[in-house]
């Protein structure tokens, strides 16, 4: 929680203002007793009705001031409540948006959106109630002792039991729902995963018919929250009624001890009531502290996780702009020198000993079976991952040397998955940068052979894309990625597997498009297709992680078993006839 505290420095005067505004009305709700007690003796008894008026006007004045400082204390609480959580929430944004594939992986996608709303949520309140009841118990409990051990009445040992009581009660329900207020989040957690995977594959559900396994499984995760949730509000629950008896028992010893002090004339009527009202704030006091005890466990958990999120260290380290080498502005170059990469805690290799360079207008694709390590190489050149051996060089300098922002905007990329972001079809197409006019987005959709869907469109390129481009195909959304990546016009093009859902007709038409149009740019290509590969300069072949060839199509299939498998595949004998030549066919495939 202390590590906190430092987003509520920018609103520390409002704190402090808040806080003396507790004071004002904790000094009026200690003074209103005293005053009732003067009615009841000097006005009542002496039957003085003048004096009664001037001190119930006095009352009502400070009742007023009260209300005032309510009003004004509540109003400062919930905006620090809101702007530190605000804060809160917009920093551990942008320390996710840092993160790179480990720390996400780390995390999960579930987690991180829980603690950026639930948990900022629970903090949120926990501010709002510390500056209205956590502050402002203690200073009316000790005011109301003080008022009360003033008095010298004898009956003061009658609310150092109760408070005693009380104390006991709140501490022995604070070390047991502590514990279980972990639980809850992390059940949270897994609730909302279960509902996020359960909505992100509800068409994947119904093909087989897995409604009831996954209804099961949701309520499995629902049942377990639910039964936490109950331990800790029945918990709860009873304790209120125990500090309730305490506190009802307490009046009845005031009341039994102070009435025997009124038949001895040692006390008279006015302070018995005051004593009373006394005793009920000092009780209410302890009441709004075991109130809080509900929140600061809670709060305690939640703060833990997201100074978890804020402390958690970025193994992707940028690097300063000032202290970045200068990047020659010759053609570019990307050059792997024996680069090899595990995952975070794995103990195998994903790649091992890697090899090759890229060079300006040079398109370079690589293939390999599933599981080979083709996409883990291409993320390693925008430092998704950064490598565990060996370097990774663009125009003669280490990545790791290049700040981010300038490496990756050297980089047009098109993920294996496509994804669209909610807006227009031309916000996606500009969605690289502001420097991407609307004709470089309408040149880059026709290259991608996406201008035809678009202009049939009713509103071309200003059409709606919903939340994950789930109005569009997936043909469509793939060939608006490229599009994406296209308008970027960056000097290196990474398209990993971003052809699968292309039929060969516009799979050909895109690729002969490409090489007209981004000749003098590196193109770097995974897939699965040898009909999309085959024209490449370079092919690289990867077997469990290791280069087993290097060459072109023709080159691979006459030396690299593992290409020729491939290429046998998906190939007919008459096309690998045609590719390799007739005098090679037969030593080729035997």
């Amino acid at each position: 929680m202390k590590k906190l505290a430092k987003y509520l420095r920018p609103y520390l005067w409002k704190i402090t203002a808040g806080i003396a505004l507790l004071f004002v009305q904790a000094w009026c709700e200690l003074a209103l007793p005293d005053l009732m007690s003067d009615i009841v003796n000097n006005g009542i008894g002496a039957g003085d009705t003048s004096y009664i008026v001037a001190v119930g006007v006095r009352m009502l004045a400070i009742a007023l001031l009260a209300m005032s400082a309510v009003i004004g204390s509540s109003f400062l609480a919930s905006v620090v409540a809101s702007a530190s959580a605000r804060d809160l929430r917009r920093e551990v944004f942008v320390k996710v948006v840092s993160f790179s594939n480990a720390e996400l992986d780390k995390f999960s996608t579930a987690s991180l959106i829980t603690r950026s709303t639930n948990d900022i949520q629970q903090l949120q309140m926990f501010v709002f109630m510390s500056m209205r009841m956590l502050c402002y118990a203690p200073i009316m409990g000790i005011g109301g002792i003080i008022k009360v051990v003033g008095a010298r009445s004898g009956m003061e040992w009658i609310i150092v039991v109760a408070v005693l009581g009380i104390l006991a009660l709140v501490i022995g329900t604070f070390s047991i729902v502590t514990p279980r207020f972990k639980k809850i989040q992390e059940l949270v957690d897994r609730l909302n995963m279960v509902v996020r995977e359960s909505l992100s594959g509800i068409m994947v559900i119904r093909a087989f018919s897995n409604q009831q396994f996954e209804e099961n499984k949701f309520q499995k995760a629902n049942s377990d929250l639910t039964g936490t949730h109950l331990f800790v509000t029945r918990f709860m629950g009873f304790m209120m009624p125990l500090m309730t008896l305490i506190m009802n028992l307490s009046v009845i010893a005031v009341l039994w001890f102070g009435g025997r002090g009124i038949q001895r004339g040692a006390i008279n009527v006015g302070y018995m009531m005051a004593f009373i009202q006394y005793s009920m704030q000092i009780f209410w006091s302890f009441l709004m502290l075991s109130m809080m005890s509900m929140f600061i466990p809670r709060a305690a958990v939640s703060a833990d996780r997201v100074v978890a999120v804020l402390e958690e260290e970025v193994t992707i380290k940028d690097t300063v702009a000032s202290a970045a080498p200068e990047l020659p502005n010759n053609k570019p170059c990307v050059e792997f020198k024996n680069v090899s990469f595990k995952y975070p805690n794995a103990e195998e290799y994903v790649l091992q000993n890697i090899s090759f360079r890229a060079g300006g207008a040079e398109t370079v694709a690589f293939v390999g079976s599933t599981g080979s390590g083709k996409s883990t190489l291409i993320n390693l050149i925008p430092r998704f991952y950064d490598v565990t051996e060996g370097s990774i060089e663009v125009s003669g300098v280490d990545i790791t040397n290049i700040p981010l922002a300038g490496l990756r905007a050297k980089i047009g990329y098109v993920p294996q998955k496509a994804l669209l972001f909610t807006g227009t079809i031309e916000s996606n197409l500009r969605y690289g940068g502001g420097h991407i006019t609307p004709e470089d987005a309408r040149t880059a959709a026709r290259i991608a052979q996406a201008s035809e869907f678009i202009e049939d469109a009713p509103d071309q390129y200003e059409t709606q894309i919903s939340q994950g481009g789930t109005n569009v195909s997936g043909g469509q959304k793939q060939r608006l990625s490229i599009a994406r990546a296209l308008a970027k016009k960056p000097e290196i093009y990474i398209f990993d597997d971003s052809f699968s859902a292309l039929d060969y007709k516009t799979d050909a038409l895109l690729r002969k498009a490409l090489h007209e149009e981004v000749s003098q740019a590196i193109v770097l290509i995974v897939a699965q297709r040898i009909s999309t590969v085959m024209r490449a300069d370079k092919i690289i072949v990867l077997d469990e992680g290791r280069v087993a060839g290097q060459g072109t199509h023709s080159e691979l299939l006459r030396r690299c078993p593992v290409y020729r498998e491939i290429a046998e595949s998906q190939l007919s004998p008459e096309e690998l006839s045609r590719d390799l030549g007739a005098d090679n066919i037969k030593e080729a495939l035997t």
